[in-house]
């Protein structure tokens, strides 16, 4: 075995070992990937205790709205959407009509149908609508969608917003090709330009985080929105 594969299976062992210590599944989530995968949706969805992690910020954040930026089927929707009180909505945003399909009925299986809401198309179309609604701010903004477009998605993000509010933008370590400065892959350059607008916008304070484990080697970037 490769010193890779090595690593990799040593992240899985320890993943696993969460998931069940901290009973991080249920039927309701473990059903919600069965979907998924029969609807032939890609595998990269968060792993469960990246999702408890973010069930955990909305909890801490007392998040009463939420905004997700990339649905697949639905499976961190759920996540976050169990952080929030009766009264509570999440608005998710996702391009494929496919996916978002899936998305409903998994989301429908959790009982979460009545506070959530699947928008379709382009997300760089839906945001400008959503602001032209004049909703209230959103306390938590989860960015998971292209990542060409991350630096965009961010300026969304502080528009749809209030001082207090987490911004969190996944995948931002790229298995360590973020560091590269003179690559021409757009996924790296997009999630670089939303990392030096964080770095750089004088209403954002954030830091970003490596992560390993069931899902390789990544990380995120989380930020408030300050005053």
């Amino acid at each position: 075995m490769s010193t890779a594969s090595a690593a990799q299976q040593i992240w899985d062992d320890v993943d696993a070992y969460f998931t069940d210590l901290l009973s991080l599944n249920d039927e309701v989530l473990t059903e919600t990937l069965r979907e998924s995968e029969a609807a032939g949706l890609p595998p990269i969805y968060v792993a469960p205790n990246q999702g408890k992690l973010l069930h955990l910020f909305a909890r801490i954040q007392g998040a009463r709205r939420i905004l997700e930026i990339g649905t697949l089927g639905g499976y961190s929707t759920i996540w976050l959407g169990r952080a929030l009180p009766e009264n509570g909505r999440l608005i998710t945003l996702e391009y494929d009509a496919k996916h978002a399909e899936v998305a409903r009925r998994n989301l429908e299986r959790a009982g979460l149908d009545a506070i959530t809401e699947v928008r379709v198309g382009p997300a760089l179309e839906s945001l400008p609508k959503l602001a032209d609604e004049n909703q209230e701010p959103f306390d938590l903004v989860f960015i998971d969608a292209d990542k060409v477009n991350n630096p965009n998605y961010v300026e969304w993000a502080l528009k749809l917003t209030r001082p207090g509010s987490l911004i969190i933008v996944d995948n931002v370590v790229r298995g360590g090709q973020v560091t590269d400065t003179g690559g021409d892959d757009p996924a790296v350059r997009g999630t670089r330009a939303a990392l030096e607008l964080i770095a750089s916008h004088p209403k954002l304070d954030g830091t970003a985080v490596q992560t390993v484990g069931s899902k390789g080697y990544d990380g995120f970037a989380l930020a408030r929105v300050l005053d």
